[in-house]
């Protein structure tokens, strides 16, 4: 990524210097008005490329009997067999007509209620674009195709930052944060608007706003300070030493920044994410799960309860969980993975909704890439292109699905090769612009979040409600 030093380490400060504080003993949440128009956005990126033909497969006979016959048909109890999935075992979809075309991976069996309540949708077939490509053009030497396809790093960050010409210095997340920007400035509290629960990544960079890395378990904050003079005296001289040089240069400056910055953001929320009272609706909701998604939700929904005490009117969260990139044993390893997403989202959409912000957030899936239709010989697939993904939350229009489903023919018309390697007809673009559509950038601002979805010929999805 291109970025001046200043910029580098205040990324770099915000992102990891924060996160290896550990305890702040004395300092307080301060109280503040509840904010009138809070929204948040929560990205669960599915690092490694899941295989979005196995997490929603058509439930109708003849469409189940395509994808089945592709994928080699359900294992056997010999050991043949491919890697469809029993159609028995798959989860109905009903839509708001009252059909059901689709079921649903029944290891994310969780989500079918929150689906039924019509807080949960599926896009199809979204994928990184840098225009609309029908699989003429993809053939052609001239058509403008984003660049490293198939490759998990450059696909990741192309995902993250909506820009497939090459590297990008911020992620199409951070920039929303900084188009809405003024709407936190009455802020009290020194808590970022944005936080990641993995450590430093692409989609929460800003050209100027920047985010936080927390733990999702543990302490946050400083060690050995309490209310004892000797403690407050190493306090004072902590806080003097942070002035030595300061106006000396630039990397003098932006290093004290670094360690302030991380100073007050575990004063502010240290004290949130280690209750462990059972007061905070966030907290019971999630009982009994045990999983790393689980714990960086957790996080996420603590920090959300305590919205008012933190004063912010827009918020954007990254969590992160994976590998999903399964060249082998395909079967046995998603549904581990789906086994622990799926009751970790439907804890958090519960917490949303009993602390009264289910209407308020929206959380959506993002992952590399899809895999191949056609499995190899390992019993695994291998890196493809277009995905499914799912969306979550009170202001969604549910119940319900986006985009268009691919046509499951190998060397079909969706097929850029011969393996089921679906050319997106929905760009990544499209999705951000909705999400940011309904978390208010305003039109003009979109052009600076997504400065190609201009070559696209819609902006809006129509996915969620204003």
């Amino acid at each position: 990524m291109i970025m001046n030093r200043r910029r580098f380490l205040l990324h770099l400060g915000a992102l990891s210097a924060g996160a290896t504080c550990s305890q702040l003993g004395s300092f307080a949440v301060q109280a503040a008005t509840t904010p009138g128009d809070y929204k948040a956005l929560v990205c669960v990126f599915l690092f490694g490329g899941n295989d979005g033909n196995n997490t929603i497969v058509p439930i109708d006979s003849t469409g189940y009997q395509n994808y089945s016959t592709l994928r080699g048909g359900p294992p056997t109890t010999t050991g043949g067999g491919g890697i469809a999935l029993p159609q028995a075992s798959l989860v109905p979809l009903v839509e708001q007509n009252g059909t059901a075309r689709f079921g649903l991976h029944p290891d994310l069996a969780a989500l079918k209620p929150i689906w039924d309540q019509g807080r949960l949708a599926a896009l199809f077939n979204v994928g990184t674009l840098m225009q609309p490509l029908t699989k003429a053009d993809y053939a052609s030497a001239t058509t403008l195709k984003p660049v490293s396809l198939f490759s998990h790093s450059d696909q990741q960050a192309q995902w993250q930052s909506a820009r497939s010409t090459g590297p990008s210095a911020s992620g199409w997340g951070g920039r929303i944060a900084d188009q809405l920007a003024s709407l936190n400035m009455n802020a009290g509290l020194a808590a970022p608007a944005m936080i990641s629960t993995t450590g430093p990544h692409l989609f929460v960079a800003g050209n100027t706003a920047s985010a936080l890395a927390i733990p999702d378990s543990g302490m946050f904050g400083l060690r050995g300070f309490d209310n004892s003079a000797a403690s407050m005296a190493r306090r004072r001289a902590l806080d003097n030493l942070l002035l030595v040089d300061r106006g000396s240069s630039t990397l003098v400056d932006a290093a004290q920044d670094v360690i302030d910055s991380a100073i007050a953001n575990s004063a502010a929320l240290n004290p949130i994410l280690t209750t462990s009272s059972l007061t905070p609706t966030s907290i019971s909701a999630f009982a009994g799960l045990n999983t790393d998604i689980a714990s960086q939700l957790l996080a996420v929904s603590k920090l959300i309860e305590r919205r008012a005490d933190l004063n912010l009117r827009r918020q954007v969260f990254f969590v992160s969980f994976g590998s999903f990139d399964h060249h082998q044993n395909q079967l046995e390893k998603q549904s581990v993975l789906l086994a622990q997403l799926g009751p970790a989202l439907k804890a958090f959409h519960d917490s949303l909704t009993t602390m009264g912000a289910i209407n308020d957030v929206t959380t959506f899936t993002l992952s590399d890439f899809a895999r191949a239709l056609q499995p190899n010989t390992n019993g695994g697939t291998d890196h493809a292109w277009g995905n499914h993904h799912l969306i979550m939350g009170g202001a969604v229009k549910g119940k319900a699905f986006y985009g268009t489903f691919p046509t499951l023919a190998l060397n079909g018309p969706d097929d850029a090769t011969n393996l089921g390697r679906w050319i997106p007809t929905t760009a990544v673009d499209q999705y951000a612009a909705t999400l940011a559509t309904w978390f208010g950038v305003s039109p003009s601002g979109l052009a600076t979040v997504l400065p190609n979805l201009a070559s696209f010929p819609t902006s809006n999805l129509q996915f969620m409600n204003a």
